[in-house]
């Protein structure tokens, strides 16, 4: 029974209710000159009850607004901190755009590298036509404004020397913005800083990103193909735990120093003889999109797409391993069977090492039957003012439920007291349906911390349905 006190909440003999996990309540009787008078239920649902946290509050609902439309395939933003406002947007076609302070996408792209590429879009036959290849990222130099420098990732032909395994390599290049116009790139000026042999046209990674320290950091996938397994990839091993490769890794290097690029003396292999040091994190599969808090503690957020069954979401540390191949998110990996994980499986790498589990994990359906994704899209720490309901939580989605329709999904992150991760959807004012009902390519953040979604309503880099939305608040009902 619930014992019950004036102007008091539920005392240490109150039961709960199995279903609801409040008090189980009763309205109790106070005598009062004579009469009895009904006090409310304790004020249970307020409270709460001793012992038991109050219930989390939702995920605010957002609006999407449309700032720019009629590119291809949208996937990444950079912005170059030198006042101007401007968004510069990457197509993986091959193209930066600018999105001016006023709001208007320019005709002329800032940098054109669509020759300089693999050509991109396989046919896959029956109308689908997919790439994962192209210009996947862009990061301009912390010392833009006086140095004119940025850096971008793409996928180039292989070189002479390539075997027929290899399909591509990732390159990653610099550039300098043009002499006489700051809305121009000098094509002529690139310098490749490093190039990586890729086996297989899927897993590229591509971000790039300048950390608080001043250093690139730079994502690429395990290789491709599936499981981590199969020409190009280590027997065995995988790519993902085998600290010889630089695929299916976060690397971080210096590009102030030495050329093409040198080594910061505190990465975390850089004394190990049979570890390449420029590694910061490894067990990776498909790091597609990671970025820095700007604000509190400044962490590496990185979304980490998954195979068949599960996405994940990690605060990368240097030297962490993720676990991949061995695991996917915290589950055992089997690649004969990658359908089903195997019951018992190591918590640790090669070398006795612990694998670091991720702050966010889901599976690609719930309990219920709904389909939730099939590859998470790492995003940002909220650190802007148009939703103050986000400040602090972090950003991400997922590409879609489905390779034939586009119906990707906004996620909120948050954490709790205890250390703890939740997730939940983000619901959209502007969309009838509550969802994005369009293919998520990525994330931006603009000068002031907004965020930005980046979508196309073609599954492939075909046609000129790219559209980018700004993450606003909902208008007041």
């Amino acid at each position: 029974m619930l014992t019950c006190h004036s102007r008091r909440g539920c005392d240490g003999s109150a039961t709960r209710a199995a279903h609801s996990g409040t008090c189980r309540l009763r309205v109790c009787g106070i005598a009062m000159q004579g009469l009895f008078v009904l006090v409310a239920a304790c004020f249970a649902v307020n409270q709460g009850c001793p012992g038991r946290p109050l219930p989390e509050p939702e995920a605010p609902i957002v609006r999407l607004e449309l700032v720019a439309s009629g590119m291809t395939s949208p996937l990444g933003m950079a912005v170059p901190r030198d006042g101007s406002s401007r968004l510069f947007i990457v197509d993986q076609i091959g193209l930066i755009r600018i999105l001016d302070g006023q709001g208007n996408l320019l005709p002329e792209p800032f940098l054109d590298l669509s020759d300089r590429m693999i050509p991109i879009g396989i046919d896959f036959g029956n109308g689908i036509v997919y790439d994962e290849r192209g210009l996947l990222g862009m990061a301009f130099h912390p010392n833009y404004p006086t140095n004119g420098r940025f850096f971008v990732f793409y996928n180039a032909p292989r070189s002479q020397n390539d075997t027929d395994e290899i399909d591509s390599r990732v390159r990653i290049s610099e550039f300098r913005v043009s002499a006489d116009d700051p809305d121009r790139a000098d094509p002529t000026s690139e310098r490749i800083v490093l190039s990586v042999a890729k086996p297989q046209f899927n897993h590229n990674g591509g971000q790039l990103a300048f950390g608080p320290d001043g250093y690139l950091y730079i994502g690429i996938g395990d290789g491709g193909g599936a499981n981590d397994s199969g020409p190009g990839h280590t027997p065995e091993l995988g790519n993902g735990q085998d600290l010889t490769m630089l695929l299916g890794k976060i690397l971080r290097i210096d590009v102030d120093e030495a050329d093409p690029y040198g080594i910061p003396p505190d990465n975390p292999f850089v004394n190990d003889m049979e570890a390449r040091s420029e590694i910061w994190a490894y067990g990776l599969r498909n790091p597609w999109r990671f970025s820095f808090d700007r604000g509190g503690e400044r962490e590496l957020f990185a979304g980490d797409v998954g195979q068949n069954l599960y996405e994940e979401v990690d605060i990368v540390s240097k030297g962490g391993n993720y676990g991949w191949s061995r695991r996917e998110g915290t589950r055992c990996f089997d690649p004969e069977n990658p359908g089903t994980p195997p019951v018992v499986c190591g918590n640790t790498g090669p070398s006795g090492e612990p694998l670091a589990d991720p702050i966010i994990e889901y599976s690609h359906v719930d309990a219920q039957g709904k389909e939730i994704g099939i590859a998470v899209l790492g995003g940002y720490v909220y650190r802007g003012s148009a939703v103050p309901d986000l400040q602090g939580h972090y950003v991400f989605g997922d590409f879609s439920t489905a390779f034939t329709t586009g119906d990707g999904t906004l996620f909120v992150g948050r954490k709790r007291d205890d250390g703890t991760w939740r997730h939940d959807e983000l619901r959209i004012s502007t969309s009838a349906s509550g969802r994005v009902n369009r293919f998520i390519l990525g994330f931006g953040e603009d000068e002031e911390g907004e965020i930005y979604v980046l979508t196309s309503q073609s599954l492939g880099p075909l046609g000129t349905t790219g559209e980018v939305y700004r993450v606003t608040a909902s208008a007041a009902e």
